[in-house]
């Protein structure tokens, strides 16, 4: 696993359980702003240096959902998680992570404009449903982005 020479480039025992995630998928979903598309797409998750972090990397086909790549990390004293966002339209944020019981959940609160999304894998580790919520108040959220993940094979 290691791919660099640095002392640090090893397996982060925190992000054992993002484990499952490794590996390449096909994704399609639909969003609520664009009635009656349906969007194909591909992502992928990979260690990065060693295993201290992961790496997702997502496309989507069709215009109108950007494509992005984040980076999964921990807080070791803390035992939360965080992900780093940028996408093609030069956007970048910081989420919150939790990951238990198959259930991943990542979410920004800011104000003006938050998301959370809730990704459910299934026992086999092949699918995954994600539902994502946005909202402009933090009172009221509406429907976001969702997709199936199937791992490619």
């Amino acid at each position: 696993m290691r791919n660099s020479p640095h002392e640090a480039a090893i397996p982060n025992p925190a992000l054992k359980p993002f484990e499952i995630l490794i590996g390449e998928w096909k994704t399609i979903g639909t969003h609520p702003y664009f009635l009656g598309a349906t969007f194909h797409g591909h992502t992928s998750f990979k260690w990065m240096e060693g295993g201290a972090f992961m790496i997702m990397h997502s496309e989507v086909d069709e215009e109108g959902i950007p494509g992005g790549i984040a980076i999964l990390g921990s807080d070791a004293d803390t035992g939360e998680y965080f992900m780093l966002y940028f996408d093609e339209r030069k956007v970048s944020r910081k989420l919150d992570v939790s990951f238990s019981n198959n259930t991943l959940k990542w979410w920004r609160n800011v104000s003006g404009f938050s998301q959370r999304f809730t990704w459910t894998i299934s026992d086999d580790g092949d699918t995954i449903v994600s539902k994502g919520e946005l909202s402009r108040d933090n009172i009221t959220w509406e429907n976001d982005l969702e997709l199936t993940f199937n791992r490619i094979k």
